[in-house]
């Protein structure tokens, strides 16, 4: 083993002889593995399925997160033999200081904008979405106590940051949120389970919306639109910032293995179970966040039981991307740490409270502003999986297989690698050209 795999990654305790009992376990690192790749992305994987189709969504959804289990592989082959602990580590053994700042720069932007995005979920829930954002939808607070300023979009969500998400960022070891990713997974099931039960009694009442199981592709545009789909399920498995602060805390780089392929695993199918289920319930009409759906004006569950499936499942939702807040953050703040005061001659983050407080609560800060000054999750989705994201997640790990630095790569290793920065870049550039074309047409009309 390599000398890497003896230390400990960023924000941990510097003790290198920590007893074998304090070890994280498989199981934590499967539900903090599952914790950061189920996230935000989940509540626009059905608008993808009305964009794709069933077929090819759900071909999309397997071959994305094989490939994501593939870049992770290489990621974790390339940490080992190197002497670096951190994903910026390994990037700068092979590419230098540019390779560290990319990298840095890609999770600062990818984990911001999903912190952003969450944020936004969450206000959606409690307090529904924006005027000018298609058709109105009300919050849960709204339908439960009419509207007041009190649970006004802003107010909710400053009070959840104060009250909820400030005491699990203040946790310095990401093994101390195992318990509370734990009860995220339970919640995301739920809310597939509570889907799946609105999806039944849709189908007994005979209001299932027929599903479409190929795109359309009536005009030029349409084809287009289907590259747009693509970056929102490649943010919805790109969690390759946490690999190294959860498999340093496991000890063994094969454990970390055996945990991402089964986290990926129970991502994929609650991914389509979602999908699925979301798209036979509203059909062309979902939005690109699920969730706001899911009001009491879709008669969705009955006129009894409805209403409280329809709450049930929104606030399950919300306190899941609740209990994924911090594991975003904790590696958002470690590489914004070690991006600002890489000097030795400052002390670690965990060694400086007041430096890991200030940090902490300006992160928050400002993504409680962005996500009140932005509405719409569907384009943040778009511009993370076509930019950062996709280099997180199949670039960077790809560029390191073609450069070999340590000699390690086999000639299928290289031709996958070709492949899939191959792929990542046409989708990207293809994404990023419709999103801009879009931008302009609404713009000039």
């Amino acid at each position: 083993m390599s000398p890497a795999a003896q230390m400990h990654a960023p924000l941990l305790p510097s003790s290198s002889t920590e007893d074998d009992s304090r070890r994280a376990s498989v199981s934590g690192a499967v539900f903090n593995v599952s914790t950061s790749i189920i996230g935000g992305g989940i509540m626009s994987i059905p608008a993808t399925l009305k964009v794709l189709g069933v077929a090819p969504a759900f071909m999309l959804i397997v071959a994305i997160a094989c490939l994501a289990n593939v870049s992770v592989e290489f990621l974790l082959r390339f940490t080992n033999a190197g002497q670096s602990v951190t994903y910026a580590g390994v990037m700068r053994e092979s590419f230098g200081h540019v390779g560290s700042v990319a990298v840095q720069v890609s999770v600062l932007v990818t984990n911001f904008g999903c912190l952003i995005v969450y944020l936004i979920i969450m206000g959606d829930v409690l307090s529904g979405n924006k005027p000018g954002d298609g058709s109105i939808h009300i919050g849960v607070l709204q339908e439960w106590f009419g509207s007041y300023w009190w649970n006004s979009r802003e107010f909710a969500l400053l009070f959840t940051v104060i009250f909820v998400l400030l005491p699990l960022v203040l946790f310095r070891r990401v093994e101390s949120l195992k318990f509370s990713s734990a009860v995220s997974v339970l919640l995301a099931v739920v809310f597939v389970g509570i889907s799946s039960v609105l999806a039944l009694v849709a189908l007994f009442e005979g209001r299932m919306q027929s599903p479409r199981w190929l795109p359309d592709l009536n005009n030029k545009a349409a084809f287009f639109d289907l590259f747009t789909a693509v970056p929102v399920i490649v943010t919805a498995f790109t969690f390759h910032f946490n690999v190294h602060p959860i498999s340093f805390e496991l000890g063994k780089p094969s454990y970390m293995i055996s945990a991402v392929w089964i986290s990926l695993l129970l991502c994929a199918t609650i991914y389509f179970a979602t999908g699925i289920f979301g798209y036979l319930l509203f059909g062309d009409s979902i939005m690109s966040d699920i969730l706001v759906n899911f009001d009491r004006a879709s008669g969705s569950g009955g006129e009894f039981l409805g209403p409280i499936l329809n709450d049930a499942v929104r606030l399950s939702y919300a306190m899941h991307l609740m209990l994924v807040f911090p594991l975003l953050n904790f590696s958002l703040r470690s590489n914004i740490d070690e991006f600002l005061f890489s000097d030795k001659r400052h002390a670690s983050l965990a060694a400086d409270s007041r430096r890991f407080v200030a940090l902490t609560i300006a992160l928050l800060v400002i993504s409680y502003v962005a996500a009140i000054a932005f509405p719409n999750i569907w384009y943040l989705f778009q511009f993370i999986g076509s930019t950062s994201a996709v280099c997180l997640a199949f670039i960077f790990p790809g560029a390191m297989v073609l450069r070999d630095v340590h000699g390690i790569s086999t000639s299928r290793d290289r031709i996958v690698a070709v492949a899939m920065v191959g792929l990542a870049v046409i989708t990207s550039v293809i994404a990023i050209s419709k999103n801009v074309y879009s931008m302009s047409q609404h713009s000039s009309s």
